[in-house]
């Protein structure tokens, strides 16, 4: 009895072990940037600290974070928002764009001058090897955002990389994995291109963490590996792209 016990609790850990880590994430998520006009910068995040956040919950819509890059030469706030659906995310939107708490709060804003030049939106579906997404807040930590533009074909081989070997190896050397994603629109680099964010203790630590990465003889040979399987690099040149980012003060991920 007591072996027919152990075996199967034996039996139970494995299968949870083995089975997979959280349930496949089917929300469609939104990178926004906004352009702020000069010298509008600042008003721009009251409004979102004072008003939009909430008014974007109060409509079914999940602030997951909220960021500045470090180097902000072009006045640029960066935010990720998560939906249940697109048709949830175009219902939403609609209905938030009619609060008048929005409109109020809007054009109260705006009385001196828009807030906003120009906005861009990106939209994005979690890659199978993501983590969990969710908002959360630790030690004092910088965000790296970080864009991949494969090859002609590579995107599959890449993703697969980074599924098999890559995100390993960042945890390795103590780079958190927050989010990886696939833009949904060709527009937006459908089939050619992978989003992800990084944490940081700082912006050395990164730099350090990397150079240990790229040396790490297993990264070496998953590289290698991978780029004979292709014929040549998973990314075409100049395709990797990182912007440092810090989380606004009202941002939900810090």
């Amino acid at each position: 009895m007591k072996t027919t016990l152990l075996l199967s609790l034996v039996t139970a850990l494995t299968a949870l072990s083995s089975g997979p880590a959280h349930a496949a994430d089917t929300r469609c998520y939104e990178m926004r940037i906004y352009y702020a006009a000069p010298g509008k910068l600042d008003a721009l995040n009251s409004r979102f600290r004072d008003h939009t956040c909430k008014l974007f919950e109060k409509h079914g819509m999940e602030n997951i974070g909220y960021w500045l890059p470090m180097t902000n030469t072009e006045n640029k706030l960066v935010y990720l928002l998560a939906y249940p659906s697109r048709e949830h995310r175009e219902k939403s939107w609609k209905e938030f764009g009619a609060d008048p708490d929005w409109q109020k709060a809007w054009k109260e804003s705006e009385k001196d001058g828009k807030l906003v030049n120009k906005a861009e939106s990106i939209f994005l579906a979690a890659t199978d090897f993501s983590p969990a997404i969710k908002p959360a807040a630790a030690a004092p930590r910088v965000f790296e955002l970080r864009t991949y533009t494969a090859s002609s074909g590579n995107l599959p081989s890449l993703l697969a990389r980074f599924r098999d070997h890559t995100v390993k190896l960042f945890e390795k050397y103590g780079m958190t994995n927050f989010g990886y994603w696939t833009p949904t629109e060709k527009k937006d680099g459908a089939g050619e291109k992978l989003i992800y964010l990084l944490a940081h203790k700082s912006t050395a630590a990164a730099a350090e963490a990397f150079k240990a990465f790229r040396d790490d003889p297993a990264w070496i040979a998953a590289r290698k590996a991978s780029e004979e399987k292709a014929g040549g690099s998973l990314t075409v040149q100049d395709g990797v792209k990182s912007e440092f980012l810090a989380p606004t003060d009202y941002s939900p991920t810090k």
